[in-house]
């Protein structure tokens, strides 16, 4: 797992404003930025070892994320 970077964050951190403004958005898009919210924070618990508050924070994104994703 890479790094994740500031860029990478300020950018997710953009994209979930502007999601949150969008009276349009769709489902499938939200679902879609929580997954990549759930990576990040996952890659981000990775590079923290010992950090359980980083590691709950990202196993909690990742049910979340798995929530939102459409029953096959």
């Amino acid at each position: 797992m890479s790094r994740p970077s500031i860029a990478e964050v300020s950018t997710l951190i953009a994209d979930l404003a502007a999601l949150c403004e969008n009276p349009h958005r769709t489902s499938a898009e939200y679902a879609a930025l929580m997954n990549r919210k759930a990576d990040l924070l996952e890659r981000i618990a990775a590079h923290t070892p010992g950090d359980a508050d980083a590691a709950e924070v990202a196993r909690l994104a990742r049910e979340r994320a798995d929530s939102l994703k459409p029953a096959n």
